[in-house]
C-alpha cells in the first residue's frame, strides 16, 4: 500500500498550500466556456472534413454542452483534492486527466462498435481530448497552489 502511495506521488500533508476558491472557481468557468468553444471548433472542423457528420446527433451542442459542463465541473471539484493529497498535484492531475480522457473514450468506442459512423465517433473522441486538454491547463495554470507559507524567522544561533 505503502508503494502504490509512493507511485502516485501521495502526501496527505504536502507543504505547499490550496488553491484560492475564487481561483478554482474561476478556472472553472473559463474551463467550461474554453471547452464548449474547442468543442464548437471541433464539430466546425469535423462537420467540414466529415460533412456526413453533419446533424449527427452527439455533435449537436444540446447533446454535447451538458455533458462537457459536468465534466468540466467534476474536474475541477477534483482539482483541491489532487492538492491536497500529494507534493505533486500537476504530475498526479495530469496523469488522472490521461487516464478520465481514456475511460471516456470507452462509450465512443462502444458506439462505434454498435455500427455509428466512424468519422462521427472520431469526432467525439478529439471533443474528449480537447475537453480535457483546456480542463487541465486552466485548472493547473489558473488556479496554481500556493507556495508554503515561510516559516517565523529563527532567532540566529552564533556557534
Amino acid at each position: 500500500m505503502m508503494r502504490m502511495a509512493s507511485l502516485a506521488r501521495l502526501e496527505f500533508l504536502p507543504e505547499h498550500r490550496q488553491p484560492s476558491a475564487a481561483r478554482v472557481l474561476l478556472a472553472a468557468v473559463a474551463a467550461i466556456l474554453g471547452s464548449l468553444i474547442a468543442d464548437a471548433i471541433v464539430v466546425v472542423i469535423g462537420q467540414a472534413v466529415f460533412p456526413a457528420t453533419k446533424g449527427y446527433v452527439h455533435v449537436q451542442f444540446s447533446d454535447y454542452s451538458r455533458l462537457t459542463v459536468i465534466g468540466v465541473v467534476i474536474a475541477a471539484a477534483a482539482w483541491p483534492i489532487v492538492t491536497r493529497i500529494t507534493w505533486a498535484p500537476r504530475w498526479l492531475f495530469f496523469r488522472l486527466a490521461i487516464l478520465v480522457t481514456l475511460v471516456l473514450w470507452l462509450p465512443d468506442l462502444y458506439i462505434l462498435h454498435r455500427g455509428q459512423p466512424t468519422e462521427a465517433v472520431a469526432v467525439l473522441m478529439v471533443m474528449h481530448l480537447a475537453i480535457g486538454v483546456v480542463t487541465y491547463n486552466l485548472l493547473v495554470r489558473a488556479a496554481p497552489v500556493r507556495p508554503a507559507p515561510i516559516a517565523a524567522s529563527q532567532p540566529d544561533v552564533e556557534s
